[in-house]
């Protein structure tokens, strides 16, 4: 078992809905409820099965005969909708929940970065928090004090690091929670959505040290929701829905999988009820999905293959020129571009009453990698009356791909940029020769 850091077999985990988690009890807690105990069972039989069988909770599964492997050294993403277990298998793997049946070996020192605040000590200071950790990890003082400075720094919280952790926000604590876990080089890194908490700069800088793990050897177990983060880090991607595996294998490949199946949500979003659907007195919102080639609502796509972003939408009072439109900010805010609808037939036109479906396309090897938030929007023209603008009413994510036929080409390392085109090159080459104007002494 020498090159295996993680082994799951058969694992599961049962929950019941609507039971109450069992609270710490006190001495007084523990007597009080020996007294009474005869009395309550007494009650119970008085009062016959059927009241038992009626304080049955319903059980879910979160994890259902979960197994695989993972080897020394490998980066694997977890992927998958929420609710499908994710978040459940990285506690159990941390030893924070039990499993119902099956087991999880671990061969390795670990650290994880599940929640906020996970795995601190409120009422200590940063740094006495730094050395808790490292003791955990079996670190000794000297080791902790050599990375002391880098983990204060990478995190920014130095003017506070004296101070109890119960005082930081929720960033500062989740920037020191992935300094601390990140630095403190366990052999394996359990990480849960480290991007959802924290700006965009220093998102990309957990993504840039994330690699560093990767690349020096460690063992990286990766939970997120963005596809451009998974497809980055991680050769292997393991899919999970309804507590089941449903994909294991290369990273591009399980993506595809997640992103053709309609696992995700995010792409679609409909207002089933009239009088909840944003509009005006003219025309009023009633579905936005985005879409892929063969029409199915996707919320991640490859950057090579075209997008289709639709609205559909009641008009209400005919006689109006209409113009729907779409705009599209990326996940730092940047307003990237906006479509106006150019469609010949109605371009002028005033509108009957009824219902539309406006599609725009966009072409693929135009978008970079990331998430793209999009905005659906309504006016008509002459006079200019607002109608609707649903900010941020559905997201997809485009993935980049390492194949080589993208704008990206060889490169495997970040690449910015608000748009990524594939340009055409084309390159000219002279046997000997050494430009224009310099002919060497020739």
């Amino acid at each position: 078992m020498s090159g295996i850091a993680i082994r799951v077999e058969n694992l599961s985990k049962q929950y019941y809905i609507g039971r109450l988690q069992k609270k710490y009890e006190t001495l007084r807690d523990t007597l009080t409820d020996a007294l009474v105990a005869p009395f309550r069972r007494a009650g119970k039989l008085l009062r016959g099965q059927a009241t038992g069988a009626a304080e049955l909770d319903e059980a879910i599964w979160a994890l259902k005969d979960v197994s695989f492997e993972v080897k020394r050294g490998e980066v694997v993403g977890i992927i998958g909708r929420n609710g499908a277990g994710k978040s459940t298998l990285l506690k159990i793997l941390s030893r924070i929940t039990e499993p119902t049946s099956g087991f999880a070996d671990i061969y390795g020192r670990v650290g994880s970065l599940l929640e906020v605040g996970t795995g601190f000590h409120q009422e200590l200071t940063g740094r006495e928090n730094i050395y808790l950790n490292g003791a955990i990890l079996g670190m000794k003082r000297v080791e902790i004090d050599r990375k002391l400075d880098e983990i204060v720094a990478f995190s920014e919280v130095e003017k506070f690091i004296d101070t109890p952790v119960k005082h930081y926000s929720s960033g500062m604590q989740m920037r020191l929670a992935f300094a601390v876990a990140a630095h403190l080089e366990p052999e394996i890194l359990l990480v849960d959505e480290v991007l959802a908490v924290g700006d965009a700069r220093f998102q990309r800088k957990c993504l840039g040290k994330m690699e560093e793990v990767g690349k020096a050897g460690r063992t990286v177990l990766f939970v997120s929701h963005s596809m451009p983060a998974i497809t980055r880090l991680c050769e292997r991607v393991i899919l999970l829905d309804e507590g089941r595996i449903v994909a294991d294998g290369p990273a591009h490949q399980a993506v595809s999988v997640y992103m053709s199946s309609g696992l995700g949500t995010t792409a679609a979003r409909e207002w089933p009820d009239p009088d909840k659907a944003p509009g005006g007195e003219i025309a009023r919102l009633r579905v936005v999905r985005v879409c892929q080639e063969d029409g199915k609502v996707a919320d991640a796509v490859d950057i090579r293959q075209p997008v289709t972003v639709e609205m559909g939408y009641e008009v209400l009072r005919e006689g109006y020129v209409l113009l729907p439109h779409f705009h599209f900010f990326n996940e730092a805010g940047i307003h990237v571009f906006a479509a106006l609808d150019q469609d010949p037939n109605w371009r002028r036109r005033p509108r009957p009453a009824g219902y539309y479906v406006s599609r725009t396309w966009i072409p693929g090897n135009l978008l970079a990698e990331g998430t793209m938030f999009v905005t659906p929007a309504m006016t008509t023209l002459d006079p200019n009356l607002p109608q609707f603008y649903e900010r941020d009413a559905v997201a997809f994510q485009t993935f980049d791909t390492l194949d080589g036929d993208s704008a990206r080409g060889d490169w495997s390392k970040h690449l910015g940029g608000v748009i990524r085109p594939l340009l055409s090159w084309d390159t000219e080459f002279e046997p000997n020769g050494y430009g224009p104007g310099n002919d060497h002494g020739r």
